[in-house]
Order: structure tokens, then C-alpha cells, then sequence
């Protein structure tokens, strides 16, 4: 059983593994005792691959402001069984409903439900993989009122319930902690050997490409500034990082994170209403370490 992601989130490093994992320090295999760290780790794509690519990986540590999904990052490490129970109950629901139409009444119940709050910890996590399941394009997305407000999507029979998947990262999220709230709590657990990889929200490349919504609080320009201090920070640890983000026209990364080394990677771009639009382009990846860049 391999572990991977046990959610669909946008913005999500499966299509880059090979080209992250390419871009690592060239002896990281060599390194012992390694602290592995995701300060956003979204539905954890890379982090899934890195604990099981690379044995050096002893202790790691993954947070994330969004309090639903660090929950649910609780629910399969500590209670598999009853967690896949309850996605077995309302996935033989959701296969039921016989029309499309009774499939939105059913995902706009549970939407309100989900939204109401106040449920323990396993109905929470059921409700958000149900949601996350059957919702359009798999996106998480909330208003300014912290509220999830992604519509239905089209999809008949969604794998709601995922056993092998639960199961196997439930074993691999033992050895985890896992940690909710703003990223610098996350400095707390660098040192000199520790892996840093960095995902955050992604500066929008126009005013119509925006999609950061994965929770209330707003990460701008400001943001992004003050993460590269953060990023300054554990590199003055001694520690080692690289970090993903938007390949913006006017340049703003390239000027931002000047003293470090800068690398471009290709990515499809999926979430955009105008088909047309949708298609490859670079993603920069900012380093504290000195390799040979790669040619996109």
C-alpha cells in the first residue's frame, strides 16, 4: 500500500514530483537523522512521496492554517476505522441518489451541514472528504466568513471512501506531527538538518487568475514578504529549503528572493473558467542551496 493524498487540492504537487525531487540537495540521500518540514501542506502531495522516497527522513512535521484539514490529518492517523465508516454510510447514500438533481440536493445539504460546525472530529473529517469528493473540480475554497462554498460537481460515483489510501496514511502519519495555524510556528522545529520544502498560496498572476481562497485569512503581497523573511530565517538556522510559487510577469519573486538560487519548473494549469487558458507554464522554485539549475 503506498500512502498519497487522501484529498483533492488545488494547487497540488503530484504533476511536480519529478521535477521537485530532481531539484533536491544532490546528496540529501547521504544526510542522517533528517527533520523533514511543510509549513503549508495542502493535501500533501510531496510530502507523502519525500517520507517514503527517502529513508534519511527520521522526524517530520507538517501544519496548515486551515483547522478542517489538519483535523481530518488527525482523524486518519488516529481513527482509520471509524472515520471509513462513515464515509462508507454516506457514500452508499450518494450512490443511491438516482439524478443529478438529487445528487446536488444531497451535497448542498451536507454543504450546510459541514458549514454549521459544532460536530466532533470524525463527522467533521467525513463531511470534509464528502465535500471535497463530490464538490466541482475537487476544490477547497471558503468565503470571508471562513464558509465553504464550492457548488456540486457533476461526478456519479466519486471514491468517497478509500480504504487502501486511509489505511496506509494512517501508518505513515505516526511518525508525524502535525501542527494548525500561521507557518512560523514551524521555525521552532528547524535546524541544520532539516528539509524545508514551502508551498504556500500562490501570488495570483493576473487580477482574474486569482485563487488563494483556502481560508479566510488573505495572503498578499505583504504576505508573501513576510514569508520571505521567514525563509531568511531558516536559512540563517543552518537549515535547507526550497519553496514553490507563481512565475509572475514583473518578476516580483526574482527581485524578492534575489540572494537565492532560482530555478523554473514546468506545471498544467487546470483551474481557470475560460478553457483556453488552461495549459502549461513555469512555476519558479526558490532555493538556499547551490546546484546546477535545470532548463525548462
Amino acid at each position: 500500500m503506498k500512502a498519497k493524498p487522501f484529498i483533492k487540492w488545488a494547487g497540488g504537487k503530484g504533476q511536480l514530483i519529478g521535477q521537485l525531487e530532481a531539484l533536491l540537495p544532490e546528496d540529501f540521500d547521504a544526510w542522517e537523522d533528517v527533520t523533514y518540514v511543510e509549513p503549508f501542506v495542502g493535501g500533501g502531495a510531496m510530502f507523502f512521496h519525500m517520507l517514503q522516497a527517502h529513508p534519511c527522513i527520521k522526524q517530520a512535521v507538517i501544519n496548515d492554517i486551515n483547522p478542517d484539514l489538519i483535523t481530518c490529518y488527525r482523524v486518519v492517523r488516529d481513527h482509520p476505522l471509524e472515520l471509513l465508516q462513515s464515509l462508507g454510510d454516506i457514500q452508499e447514500a450518494y450512490y443511491a441518489c438516482a439524478t443529478q438533481e438529487a445528487r446536488k440536493t444531497m451535497f448542498l445539504s451536507m454543504r450546510e451541514r459541514f458549514n454549521e460546525g459544532q460536530h466532533d472530529d470524525i463527522e467533521n473529517s467525513m463531511l470534509f472528504i464528502f465535500l471535497n469528493r463530490t464538490c466541482f473540480n475537487g476544490l477547497y475554497r471558503v468565503n470571508r466568513k471562513g464558509k465553504f462554498n464550492v457548488p456540486c460537481g457533476s461526478y456519479v460515483r466519486p471514491a468517497i471512501c478509500d480504504p487502501v489510501t486511509i489505511y496506509a496514511d494512517s501508518e505513515l502519519l505516526q511518525r508525524v506531527e502535525l501542527l494548525c495555524g500561521d507557518y512560523a510556528q514551524t521555525l521552532h522545529y528547524m535546524h541544520e538538518d532539516t528539509l524545508c520544502y514551502l508551498d504556500p498560496p500562490y501570488r495570483p498572476l493576473s487580477a482574474t487568475s486569482n485563487f488563494n481562497d483556502y481560508a479566510k485569512e488573505v495572503f498578499d503581497d505583504d504576505e508573501q514578504r513576510r514569508l520571505k523573511r521567514f525563509c531568511d530565517c531558516v536559512d540563517a538556522l543552518g537549515a535547507t529549503f526550497m519553496l514553490s510559487n507563481a512565475d509572475c510577469a514583473d518578476h516580483f519573486f526574482d527581485d524578492l528572493y534575489a540572494d537565492y538560487r532560482i530555478d523554473r519548473v514546468w506545471a498544467a494549469r487546470n483551474i481557470n473558467a475560460n478553457p483556453d487558458k488552461r495549459g502549461k507554464l513555469t512555476e519558479i522554485l526558490v532555493q538556499n542551496y547551490q546546484m546546477e539549475p535545470m532548463l525548462v
